[in-house]
């Protein structure tokens, strides 16, 4: 028995000196490190289509969200506001106010009710926008979001488009 032969095998099975391995262990190596790299990528694939997935799925929930916020703004709109703001407006003028103070409330009080719908329908609406797929996007190159610049690195005029 050498020397050789009493050294332990190494754990990849390549010989424990400097010499380079075979060409066919490299072109095992070689062809190993592209199958790993491919598991990779078809990975990061499936991941971003399941990102994908669900941020459409949250676009849907949030526009559906969005138009039920609509029809109620609509509905008690339509229905319910005229009453109680002609109520109201008799109210304020037999407690002693003239008809256009009156209306002035009223017409403030509708205001900010249908600045209170606006506010959570644009909110549902910011859902839909995808942010989170764009992000990832963006990381990888596609769609960048800063999509106005041009070549140069500068950025497009606001009336150009």
């Amino acid at each position: 028995m050498t020397a050789r032969e009493d050294a332990p095998a190494d754990a990849a099975g390549a010989d424990t000196d400097d010499t380079p391995p075979h060409l066919d262990e490299s072109v095992r190596r070689i062809g190993a490190a592209g199958r790993a790299t491919l598991d990779s990528a078809l990975d990061t694939g499936r991941a971003l289509r399941k990102l994908v997935s669900a941020d459409i799925a949250l676009a849907r929930s949030a526009l559906g969200r969005a138009l039920a916020w609509v029809a109620v703004t609509i509905v008690f709109g339509a229905s319910a506001w005229l009453l109680s703001m002609g109520v109201l407006t008799a109210l304020l003028h037999s407690l002693g106010l003239s008809w256009l103070a009156a209306f002035a409330i009223c017409a403030t009080l509708s205001l900010a009710v249908t600045a209170f719908a606006i506010w959570r329908v644009s909110v549902f609406f910011d859902h839909a926008g995808m942010h989170a797929t764009r992000r990832q996007l963006a990381r990888l190159g596609i769609g960048d979001e800063n999509d106005d610049d041009d070549e140069d690195g500068n950025a497009a005029p606001a009336g150009a488009r």
